[in-house]
């Protein structure tokens, strides 16, 4: 099985180059799913957030993830916390869902990663495609997407690794600065090259 990322930051666009790697045959496997999975009700990840992290959990049993970003949000003691509760059921959720495609006779999967490169996971995937945009684009993205004001898209693109700074962690880096003609065109070559890999 031969196991590529992807990556990006927020507001660059990898959902976007995500749907065009789907509709060009490649199987991705979305960490942000994932992640969802492993807190449903009923789960243990669930039930190990509540005791960490008392009034986390809505009246519907579900998590209130605005309630958990809040309490970790610019706190890097509970954030610790909770990535040592999640990260390891995610990648265990990962494992399984890559050999459910290998059974199916999969040889190739794109793991769609947002902090892949912070996770250091970079080192042991085959390449690594990086959605990239110019900084200034990307912040004015975040704002129109989420009606932020500027101060407030700038707090969450400094949470995140500069785009700058990931790409020399990259193999591939797809500029979707322009229109998606442009991308998809960047997108193919890339999914070519992925093809052509072992």
């Amino acid at each position: 099985m031969h196991v590529f990322g992807l990556t990006g930051g927020i507001s660059s666009g990898k959902s976007t180059v995500t749907r065009m790697l789907r509709e060009l045959g490649a199987e991705v496997i979305d960490a942000d799913v994932l992640a969802r999975q492993v807190v449903e009700p009923g789960t243990p990840g669930l039930a190990s957030i509540a005791e960490r992290f008392p009034g986390v959990i809505g009246p519907d049993g579900r998590l209130d993830r605005a309630k958990l970003a809040a309490r970790v949000f610019g706190n890097e003691a509970e954030r610790t916390a909770l990535n040592a509760i999640t990260h390891p059921r995610v990648r265990e959720a990962f494992l399984e869902k890559l050999q459910f495609l290998e059974e199916r006779g999969v040889a190739r999967a794109v793991y769609d990663v947002p902090l892949l490169i912070e996770a250091g996971m970079h080192h042991w995937l085959e390449g690594v495609a990086l959605v990239w945009v110019p900084r200034e684009l990307q912040k004015a993205r975040l704002m129109a997407r989420d009606g932020l004001d500027e101060a407030a898209a700038e707090a969450r693109l400094t949470s995140q690794l500069p785009l700058d700074d990931k790409r020399t962690h990259a193999t591939w880096v797809i500029d979707n600065s322009g229109d998606l003609a442009a991308t998809r065109a960047q997108v193919e070559t890339v999914w070519r090259a992925m093809l052509a890999r072992g």
